[in-house]
């Protein structure tokens, strides 16, 4: 006989997890239990650097019932006038007390934290060992299949001598600790979102620009964030954003085409004006944080390192000296990792992964409504198709496109659109559903949007057949 019994057990009480549970409590009477191994709620956010925030703005995360921070525009900082984004530590905050306040008082919720997940409704208490059986009455929900990563969890690549300092960014705000041991050069390896936010970091809290080495193996294109912010007032800039994204899909005639007209339109920033970025994974970034980041001109474009040594960095493509007292900043780590997709609903078995990108508390809270509303698996997938997520540009078309044919199976459901206009999560059809019929400008816009659409969805097919072409 099993210790406990549940309709849903999620594995994982991470972002993921926390918001499709958040919507099926609002959609059913189901009861649902979580099996996590964090102590506390928020999956990665509780091993995150001390001043890692969100780069797209709060509105767009958490769960859907409980909006995340207050509805407000930063008026200072590198985020002036855009509207703020949480902090690591306000977004733990906000996880445990969804949990604590929202879903065990509900009655209709069980959470096992420090608990690894072994299979067939079994997991083990990771202090004491002891193991337990679930009793699944519905369906186990997989929110873990992304394995996302952050620097303190991950284990580098790349081989490490003894007497060389490798740190994930956690340790730099302890360095006042031992001002002793402060570096006369700091390494930052990897070339994501987490490196740029440690550039960003050591420059503002006083470190030299010319004691920074940045080892980049690929630049990467970044989404402007002035084309992503919520609400009517910023209506020109991120509904004209999405327009320049259309035009651009609808006219480029290849990969490299593509970014240099969302360039153009300053959909997409750049580090180096020289250099040619290769990846993309939807960073967002200001442009007040580019110039900052520009003033770093000591980068190492040589592959990924492969040894580390006194005094010497090994990489793919040749040698590079370093200070022999450097700090080494391990940045390395894949957030989210690029996993073939697989159908989200599979019987008993819910994979979650993203069918808008780049939005996974949405794309989660969407998939917990279609679950909640819809009878079978077939039509359930139909509506929730996961988007391939992109790593080179070459693969941004395919993930345009799959986000585009999920948004107009959408839009032939009335009730499911109901649902998106009133969710918290889903900013741009509210803003959209806002717009008066008698506003001749947004609705210009709005007519734009919808030609280029469909001259994209033309255009999509020829973009990435030269993908397959290049895969071949």
């Amino acid at each position: 006989m099993a210790d406990y019994e549940t309709d849903y057990l999620i594995i994982g009480a991470g972002a993921v997890g926390m918001a499709f549970a958040d919507t099926l409590l609002d959609e059913t009477d189901a009861h649902i239990t979580f099996v996590d191994r964090h102590a506390k709620p928020g999956g990665h956010w509780n091993d995150a650097y001390p001043f890692v925030a969100l780069h797209q703005p709060s509105a767009f995360y958490g769960v859907n019932s409980t909006p995340l921070g207050a509805p407000e525009k930063d008026v200072i900082g590198l985020n002036k006038g855009f509207y703020s984004l949480a902090t690591g530590s306000e977004v733990a905050a906000y996880y445990d007390t969804i949990m604590a306040r929202r879903f065990l008082p509900s009655g209709r919720v069980s959470y096992f934290p420090l608990s690894n997940y072994l299979g067939d409704g079994r997991f083990e208490s990771i202090l004491s060992g002891k193991e337990s059986s679930i009793d699944i009455r519905g369906k186990t929900v997989d929110a873990t299949y992304y394995g996302t990563t952050v620097p303190a969890t991950h284990t580098p690549k790349f081989e490490v001598a003894d007497d060389v300092r490798l740190v994930p960014p956690n340790a730099l705000p302890d360095l006042w600790q031992q001002p002793e041991a402060v570096p006369s050069q700091f390494v930052i390896l990897g070339a994501g979102k987490t490196a740029m936010d440690v550039g960003v970091w050591l420059i503002q809290a006083g470190a030299d620009p010319d004691s920074i080495v940045w080892v980049r193996p690929r630049d990467t294109w970044m989404l402007n964030r002035s084309r992503t912010q919520p609400g009517i007032e910023f209506f020109e800039g991120t509904i004209g954003g999405q327009v320049a994204i259309m035009e651009a899909l609808a006219k480029a005639e290849n990969a490299e085409d593509l970014f240099d007209r969302l360039e153009a339109d300053k959909v997409m920033l750049r580090l180096d004006p020289d250099v040619r970025p290769a990846m993309f994974h939807y960073p967002t970034i200001s442009e007040a944080e580019v110039y900052i980041l520009r003033t770093i001109k000591n980068v190492v474009r040589k592959g990924h390192v492969q040894r580390i040594e006194p005094g010497i960095m090994h990489c793919a493509e040749g040698n590079v000296d370093t200070a022999s007292d450097a700090l080494f900043i391990d940045c390395t780590a894949t957030a989210v990792e690029r996993r073939p997709v697989v159908p989200q609903f599979q019987g008993d078995l819910i994979t979650l992964q993203m069918i808008r990108v780049p939005q996974p508390a949405f794309s989660a809270a969407l998939t917990a409504y279609l679950e909640a509303n819809y009878e079978d698996d077939a039509t359930k997938n139909s509506l929730g198709q996961p988007v391939p997520l992109p790593d080179g540009i070459d693969t941004y078309p395919r993930a345009n496109l799959v986000n585009m044919m999920n948004q107009f199976q959408w839009s032939q459901q009335p009730e499911l659109q109901e649902w998106m206009i009133k969710a918290r999560l889903d900013g741009f059809g509210k803003t959209i559903a806002a717009v008066s019929p008698a506003d001749s400008e947004k609705q210009a816009l709005l007519g734009r949007f919808r030609d280029n659409a469909e001259a994209a969805i033309a255009n999509l097919p020829k973009l990435i057949a030269q993908e397959v072409k290049e895969d071949a």
